[in-house]
């Protein structure tokens, strides 16, 4: 099971790692921006997670695979998009999705596994798959997905929920990971298509 939880993780790396690359190139960055906004969006959550929960140092220093992925990743988007075909607008939220999904289950099994709570868990799940994006978006200058109405961070809070109470309950690993993942994907791709949002805080004030 570590096996797999392991090739889910650089998985998701890959997939945020195109996430920032098609986000550099909306933005019209030079290469070494879009290595940047990749690195960042791949690793940027989990490095946060593990400098909260003190497992340090931080997953890609002691895995140099991680780096590895990123950059080939980069290299072969680079190569793609000299191709004479037009990126999908809908590509960039797409993998941003399956980025969530992944590393909601990512970060909630490493709190597990440590021994902290299960709500702990759900937060370093959160913190690892919107993390990322946040550092993304600030570069870019942009109010991070996260805090827009747009339901995004909430996915991944249910998400990271269903593979707690699945543990909990007793349900074997595979399952769970399974259930959590396509939980989080399924309501983040039908915010997507649908354009579902939570209700805004509108503090309307009175002029005097």
């Amino acid at each position: 099971m570590n096996q797999w939880i392991y090739f889910l993780d650089l998985c998701g790396t890959s997939v945020f790692a195109i996430a920032g690359v098609l986000a550099a190139g909306k933005y019209r960055m030079d290469p070494f921006g879009v290595i940047v906004l990749a690195f960042v969006t791949a690793i940027g959550g989990g490095s946060m997670r593990d400098a909260l929960i003190g497992a340090t140092p931080v997953f890609w220093i002691r895995d140099p695979n991680y780096i590895i992925v990123i950059l080939a990743t980069v290299i072969m988007c680079l190569i793609l998009v000299r191709k004479p075909h037009r990126i999908p607008t809908y590509a960039l939220p797409i993998a941003d999705a399956l980025g969530l999904a992944v590393f909601t289950v990512i970060g909630a099994e490493k709190a597990l596994s440590l021994g902290l709570s299960s709500m702990v868990a759900v937060v370093m799940g959160s913190i690892t798959a919107v993390g990322g994006g946040v550092i993304r978006d600030l570069l870019c200058r942009q109010i991070p997905m996260v805090l827009r109405i747009e339901i995004y961070a909430t996915a991944s809070i249910v998400g990271g929920i269903c593979y707690t109470l699945s543990i909990i309950v007793g349900m074997d690993s595979m399952t769970s990971v399974l259930f959590a993942m396509f939980s989080t994907l399924i309501i983040r791709l039908s915010a997507i298509r649908w354009h579902l949002s939570l209700p805004a805080f509108d503090l309307k004030t009175k002029r005097i």
